[in-house]
């Protein structure tokens, strides 16, 4: 989806409605902006605990077992330092 928009005189965009509810953008929402190369990306900001349980989801199933999400993103974390 390709819309032109005008910057505003304070340096202001208008996020059109059709795209705010294409990502879930409402109303004090974060985003997070990115500038590559010539380019600004601009995408909602998720919460970790919230994209964990979702991306876990199974749908109309429950997960059987607790899961400790707080242990698996320091886990994640502590790897991704590791990492670099």
């Amino acid at each position: 989806m390709r819309i032109k928009m005008r910057i505003g005189p304070k340096g202001q965009i208008v996020i059109p409605k059709i795209i705010r509810e294409a990502l879930g953008i409402q109303p004090g929402d974060e985003i997070v902006m990115e500038v590559r190369e010539k380019e600004l990306l601009m995408k909602p900001e998720l919460d970790p605990e919230k994209f964990i349980e979702e991306f876990c989801s199974t749908g109309r199933k429950k997960l059987t077992r607790k899961t400790d999400l707080k242990r698996i993103m320091e886990e994640e974390a502590e790897d991704r330092l590791v990492l670099r």
